[in-house]
């Protein structure tokens, strides 16, 4: 991030009495991460956020690994998963180490009858399909296909689809999600050779205040398991807040790739980091402009890092026989390049439409029931020669 935002109402100054207008006080909460060290905002609620009526039963959600220890290039088909109702029953893990989980959701319906909150992870949406609203406490962040859409953990929130037709990327964080460190300076502004600013982001807006008493099901998902929780107050009851720990949205359209007289390297495609991997986003872009550069990747070997591809649009360049909503994996220390042909078939060309995001794991990545499910069985031979 970092990039200060505010909405609503607020005393004028942090940690003093704000009179409600018809009398009473209203209820401060600080919402940081890293303890008191990391990015944080104040909220101000009508009633205590803190009004428990009812904790139910805890649901188990920690995904079944298949294969512990992969070591095949596999390809998943994401649009064989099903679509299904519910928001969070429609959440398919399909690659998982203990730093992020990786899922694939075609969810039908908006969330109307129950809110989340995701106390173990940060939540990066990319959205394939789809448009809507994300509502939480700090607003409303609308969406569209392309867009990504980060909600710090421990945000409440509802999704609110426009249509059943609806198709995302899910990667749940547990570390912490951050703009590349090397496009901001020591403030946190992005600089000039970012590929992206802070215009580009969709922040928090139409903030209103939800003064309702009654039961309201919250499901909290921590340490793996989803618990309901019934509280005595709207979750959405804040008449203002300010700080920098907010949900907020990016469109990989607004995406400016940076290019080169010779190939460039996969990070200067980087839009997001944390400690334990990067998120990359490949758009349509010139190619190289050397008189012989050849604009398909130059083989490489990823030996400390997993490299997934999630397809979205256009023509991917380095790959044969790839469409939307395909994942690739290629496991660390098997090296990888272009399928044969796209190298050849590169020279010359001036430009790429491809639209792809691309998740860099620093540890290896297990694969779920599910993925196999989606496999096609045989990609990791799809680079013999014919």
């Amino acid at each position: 991030m970092p990039i200060y935002h505010r909405l609503g109402n607020l005393p004028p100054k942090r940690h003093t009495i704000f009179e409600k207008p018809d009398g009473g006080l209203h209820y401060e909460q600080l919402f940081g991460t890293i303890g008191f060290d990391g990015m944080s905002s104040l909220l101000y609620h009508l009633h205590r956020p803190t009004m428990v009526k009812q904790v139910g039963e805890s649901v188990d959600k920690r995904p079944q690994v298949a294969v512990e220890r992969n070591m095949k290039s596999r390809k998943l088909h994401g649009f064989k998963v099903a679509p299904v109702d519910d928001f969070l029953d429609s959440r398919v893990p399909v690659l998982i180490n203990s730093d992020v989980h990786v899922s694939l959701a075609a969810p039908r319906h908006s969330m109307t009858d129950y809110f989340y909150k995701n106390a173990d992870a940060d939540e990066l949406l990319f959205v394939h399909e789809g448009s809507g609203t994300l509502k939480s406490m700090f607003g409303e962040v609308p969406f569209v296909p392309g867009d990504y859409v980060l909600i710090p953990r421990g945000v409440i929130y509802q999704m609110h689809f426009d249509t059943e037709d609806n198709r995302l990327l899910i990667t749940e964080s547990f570390h912490p999600i951050y703009t590349p460190k090397r496009y901001r300076n020591h403030f946190g502004q992005l600089l000039e050779h970012s590929p992206f600013c802070e215009r580009d982001y969709v922040l928090p807006r139409n903030l209103q205040a939800h003064d309702e008493m009654g039961d309201f099901l919250i499901r909290i998902k921590k340490q793996g398991q989803i618990t309901d929780y019934v509280y005595a107050s709207h979750p959405f009851d804040v008449v203002g807040w300010d700080g920098y720990n907010f949900p907020f949205g990016f469109s990989i359209h607004n995406f400016e790739p940076i290019t080169g007289r010779v190939h460039q390297p996969p990070p200067v495609h980087q839009t997001f980091e944390t400690k334990a991997f990067v998120v990359c986003s490949f758009c349509p872009r010139l190619y190289d402009y050397h008189p012989k550069a050849i604009p398909a990747p130059y083989n490489h070997s990823n030996i400390d890092s997993d490299e997934v591809l999630y397809y979205v649009d256009g023509d991917f360049m380095s790959r044969n026989d790839i469409g939307p909503g395909v994942i690739t994996l290629h496991p660390g220390g098997i090296p990888h390049g272009p399928h044969p042909g796209a190298y050849e078939r590169s020279i010359g060309k001036k430009d790429t439409d491809e639209l792809a995001v691309m998740i860099d794991t620093f540890k290896p990545l297990q694969i779920t029931q599910a993925a196999l499910d989606l496999d096609d069985g045989v990609y990791w031979k799809s680079w013999m020669e014919h």
